[in-house]
């Protein structure tokens, strides 16, 4: 599905030379929720960025179901972003002048699609994560968990190979944030949904089947999940914190 190999990214002020990711290399299979853990500056957005082209890389090559994004022109890559790729951000990136359902729409209304399947795929994704009974409403009048949830439907509509996730529940209260997570779960499961996330949530962290810790613009270790959630959560904090003592 993703492999990232020998990914190189460094920024540049003035005479200074800022490396910020040096050698990442990293796999995510089919039907994975992977997410990647660790402190400000270790290189996780970057990393998320260049994965999505919206950033580009140094050196190294970043392939998505065997096709090197490197290569591929604007255009193309326009067709990935729109096509093979979901986002969803932090700060939920809706439009305000339209509906819950219209937003969820949104890129399928993009690619022209007729009207009759949008409708019936964005229905079905309201369903799986209930939020049917605010398709009529604004995003000023629904909660964050519930804007966050819309767009992660939104994110699903054309059925992307992966859905690229940055901090997702890090403007949420607990609850919210459990919720979108349950959306993720859900769209992994009943979806097959391909999820790579980065987050400072152990919480949201322990749903997944794989944890990436990185640190200094490198991948630290891989934790899979094994046992029970609680379980997993507890390994999360305590590898955090040893990585956080070793800066």
């Amino acid at each position: 599905m993703l492999h990232v190999n020998h990914l190189y990214k460094s920024y540049h002020t003035g005479s200074a030379t800022y490396e910020v990711l040096k050698d990442v290399n990293l796999t995510v299979e089919k039907g994975e929720f992977v997410a990647v853990m660790g402190p400000s500056g270790s290189g996780k957005t970057t990393l998320l960025n260049c994965i999505s082209c919206f950033i580009p890389h140094d050196s190294g090559e970043i392939l998505l179901n065997g096709t090197p994004l490197e290569n591929l022109d604007e255009a193309r890559l326009a067709q990935v972003r729109s096509k093979k790729l979901g986002f969803v951000f932090q700060d939920f990136c809706l439009l305000d002048g339209l509906t819950v359902f219209e937003n969820i729409c949104i890129p399928k209304i993009i690619l022209h699609s007729p009207y009759k399947p949008m409708e019936a795929k964005a229905q079905n994704l309201m369903e799986l994560f209930d939020i049917t009974d605010i398709a009529d409403k604004y995003p000023a009048e629904i909660s964050g968990g519930q804007k966050q949830r819309t767009a992660v439907a939104r994110a699903l509509m054309n059925h992307p190979d992966l859905i690229l996730a940055d901090e997702p529940t890090g403007n949420l209260d607990s609850r919210s944030g459990a919720a979108v997570i349950g959306a993720f779960r859900e769209a992994k499961e009943k979806l097959d949904a391909t999820i790579f996330m980065v987050t400072h949530d152990s919480f949201s962290a322990s749903h997944c089947d794989r944890v990436l810790l990185m640190r200094d613009g490198q991948v630290q270790k891989e934790l899979k999940r094994q046992g029970s959630r609680r379980e997993f959560m507890d390994i999360l904090l305590d590898e955090l914190k040893q990585l956080n003592e070793r800066m």
